[in-house]
C-alpha cells in the first residue's frame, strides 16, 4: 500500500524487541483475567541470558540462536503487600545486567471533565471513581530500557479483546517516568 500521508503510516515503536516484550507481558497478564495485583518484570537480553544462565534458559525453553536482541521478561516477586506499585518502584534499583523493566497495573481511569469534582481526600477519591458512571477499567503495561526506550499497551475492561488493545511509546508518561528512574537512580529510604 502506498500513501502520500504520513499520518497513515502507524509509527514503528523506538524498540522492537522491547514493543515485543510489552505485548507479550500484556498477553501472557491478560490470560489471567481481571483484578489481579501489580507485576514487576525485569527485562533481560536473551542472548546474555542463554549465555550466562543455560540452565535457566533451558528451563524457560529459549533457545539463544532465534532469540538475538529480544528481551525476556522475568516477573518478580515480593513487593510490598498494600503499597502502591508506583510508591515501591522508588525503592527499586536493578542491577547493570537488566536491560529494561515493565510494569503492569490495573487502574479506574475517568474522563477528562471529571478531574475538578475529584476529592482531595485519597479515601474519598478512591470511592468518587469507583461510583463514577462514567469509569473504566483499564490495565496498563509499561516498559522501558537503559537505552531510554518506552513502550506502552492499555486494555479496556469493557472492550477486553487483543484487537482492542493500545498500544504506543508514551500512553502512560507518569509510569515511564518511575521505571525508568529505577533504571538510572539510587534507590530512596521511604521517598
Amino acid at each position: 500500500m502506498t500513501t502520500d500521508d504520513p499520518a497513515a503510516v502507524p509509527d514503528l515503536p523506538e524498540d522492537p524487541a522491547l514493543a515485543t516484550a510489552v505485548l507479550e507481558i500484556e498477553a501472557h497478564v491478560a490470560a489471567d483475567g481481571w483484578d489481579q495485583p501489580a507485576r514487576l518484570y525485569a527485562l533481560v537480553d536473551t542472548a546474555e541470558l542463554v549465555a550466562q544462565e543455560p540452565a535457566l534458559a533451558a528451563a524457560m525453553s529459549i533457545d539463544g540462536p532465534g532469540d538475538d536482541g529480544s528481551f525476556t521478561p522475568i516477573e518478580q516477586e515480593g513487593l510490598p503487600p498494600g503499597q502502591p506499585l508506583e510508591e515501591a518502584l522508588h525503592s527499586i534499583a536493578w542491577p547493570g545486567s537488566v536491560a529494561g523493566c515493565a510494569a503492569v497495573i490495573e487502574r479506574l481511569v475517568l474522563p477528562p471533565g471529571a478531574d475538578d469534582d475529584i476529592p482531595d481526600d485519597p479515601t474519598a477519591a478512591e470511592l468518587f471513581a469507583r461510583e463514577h458512571p462514567d469509569r473504566q477499567e483499564v490495565r496498563m503495561v509499561a516498559g522501558v530500557t537503559r537505552a531510554g526506550a518506552s513502550y506502552c499497551a492499555l486494555r479496556l475492561r469493557a472492550h477486553d479483546d487483543e484487537q482492542s488493545v493500545v498500544n504506543g511509546t508514551e500512553l502512560v508518561p507518569g509510569l515511564l517516568e518511575l521505571l525508568h528512574a529505577t533504571l538510572h537512580d539510587t534507590p530512596t529510604e521511604n521517598a
